[in-house]
């Protein structure tokens, strides 16, 4: 299987128009390692397994590690308030800013509208500002009831460690993560991801204009990792050499109201499937033009870690992906859900008008006896994403819907519900949005 990725990995860039990627997964206790194209179109630099990408999301299951770390050491449990470490915390919401618990951020049911990309500097404390700057979040759900993906929440989980270990939460990174784990390629600042070959984000085939996400945005998404490290970190979570207890953060916590795309359940930072039988842990992370998928499963201790820079990234991951776990463990990667063989016939009026959170507008209206899908991305980071994008919604059932985006090979699907209080939401992007018109 190594010689054929080795081949089909230039195959699979090309087919999914992916500047550079870098592959490395572990199997029966080997590492194997690959990459193939550019990692910058614009200086042609070759992509090589040792060069860093920004791994995004996948950084919040390293920052749910660190607190389960201080966990494991007394220092608090998972429902202690951050107010009790944090005295200083608060959101809109005052009863919130009393009650939201280390559990309710770790597994993204606090309810803090969550998309708050805010520049706080570059100093030692933008992390602290950060947190600070979240006073005025509101609640995109009451706490507890759903799950919305909440980056401002890990944000705030990292300024947790920071108050906890008295370091900057990098250093408690390097700290109490790369370095017992011998990381050698795992870095967050870019003046130390410097010393490396490093990826760009491409955009329609073009190095992106700006490099990286905000500094305070760290404990949410600013690893930039070689896969082989993201391996390692996740062999740790299997084998040991981190936590005494890594299993606890593979218990369930929550249902995601949309299964179909990331998968079933969160745990604690991490997302839980099941494939053929078969408990599946994972997270993914994107960042300005990057993409990463990490997976792990834990009977057979197979790791995969998949890295590209651009395209259809999404695709191209989750094809390297099939191919991988078929051969190697005899794994089905269950499909995204698509439209149905039989077109099903759903009242979608109940469905039409604007749902909107921090970072996003979705407007659903009806058009020719269809409905269609609005979105539109609102807030700092608004001028570094895609135009406002439109699509029609194929019923699949009474609730669940499929689109395909403008130039996306996949379909995305969104999931209308109520919430126990009857308040209507849709779910899509692994984020619920309450229906505000």
């Amino acid at each position: 299987m190594a010689g054929a990725m080795g081949q089909r990995l230039p195959e699979l860039i090309a087919e999914y128009e992916v500047p550079g990627a870098a592959v490395a997964y572990l199997h029966q206790g080997e590492l194997h390692e690959f990459a193939a194209g550019t990692l910058n179109s614009g200086t042609g630099v070759e992509a090589t397994p040792d060069a860093l990408y920004q791994i995004g999301s996948v950084t919040k299951v390293w920052t749910a590690t660190l607190l389960m770390l201080q966990i494991e050491q007394g220092r608090l449990t998972l429902d202690t308030t951050v107010a009790e470490v944090l005295p200083e915390f608060k959101v809109a919401d005052a009863e919130v800013s009393k009650t939201v618990t280390i559990r309710h951020l770790l597994s993204h049911t606090s309810g803090i509208d969550g998309d708050l990309f805010l520049d706080t500097g570059r100093g030692d404390d933008c992390v602290e500002q950060y947190v600070a700057a979240c006073a005025d979040l509101i609640q995109n759900h009451p706490i507890g009831v759903t799950q919305s993906y909440c980056n401002s929440g890990f944000v705030i989980a990292g300024r947790v460690v920071e108050r906890l270990t008295g370091r900057r939460w990098d250093d408690a990174l390097r700290e109490q993560i790369a370095e017992p784990l011998g990381l050698t390629h795992t870095w967050t600042l870019p003046e130390d991801v410097l010393r490396f070959r490093a990826a760009i984000g491409h955009a329609d085939g073009k190095p992106v204009p700006q490099w990286g996400l905000m500094r305070s945005m760290g404990p949410a998404g600013l690893i930039c990792a070689r896969p082989a490290d993201v391996v390692a970190f996740a062999r740790a979570h299997l084998e040991g050499g981190l936590l005494d207890e890594p299993r606890a953060m593979w218990e369930p916590q929550v249902d995601i109201p949309n299964p179909y795309a990331l998968g079933k359940q969160w745990g604690i930072g991490w997302i839980l499937d099941e494939w053929d039988g078969h408990r599946v842990i994972s997270h993914g992370g994107n960042t300005i033009g990057q993409h990463a998928m990490l997976w792990a499963v834990p009977g057979t201790g197979t790791i995969v870690c998949v890295t590209a820079n651009g395209g259809h990234s999404g695709a191209f991951t989750r094809a390297v992906a099939r191919e991988l776990f078929a051969e190697l463990d005899g794994l089905t990667v269950p499909p995204l859900l698509g439209p149905p063989e039989t077109p099903v016939e759903v009242d979608t009026e109940r469905f039409t008008g604007v749902y909107e959170r921090a970072g996003a507008r979705l407007t659903v209206s009806i058009r020719d006896g269809e409905p269609w899908l609005r979105h539109e991305a609102t807030g700092p980071l608004a001028h570094m994403l895609p135009e406002p994008e439109e699509c029609v919604l194929v019923p699949v059932d009474e609730v669940t819907f499929v689109c395909r985006m403008a130039g996306s090979p996949d379909w995305t699907s969104a999931v209308f519900y109520v919430l126990p209080d009857g308040s209507p939401y849709v779910h899509l992007g692994a984020r619920a949005t309450p229906k505000t018109g």
